[in-house]
């Protein structure tokens, strides 16, 4: 899976809409856009960055990069946060 998916997942897992989401990362919000609607391959390593060091998202970090999760370290993806909300 692409990063620019896995954006979109962590994105509907914490609840926010799209504007939402850029402006608590501080992405812009047609950058997102494009991201999310496939006009946008890859993301840079600055908007990136806005999201993993973001204390909300920074516990996705490890996945949104690799797609591997590590929870004993708080490294979840976007499935195990919702486990966690309906469990």
């Amino acid at each position: 899976m692409e990063i620019v998916n896995r954006i979109r997942l962590i994105r509907h897992a914490e609840g926010l809409s799209q504007d939402a989401f850029a402006k608590e990362t501080g992405l812009n919000y047609q950058t997102l856009r494009n991201y999310e609607g496939g006009r946008r391959g890859s993301i840079g390593s600055e908007q990136l960055a806005k999201i993993t060091e973001h204390p909300r998202f920074e516990k996705y970090a490890l996945w949104l990069v690799t797609g591997k999760t590590a929870p004993e370290s708080g490294q979840i993806s976007p499935e195990i946060e919702q486990e966690r909300d309906t469990g």
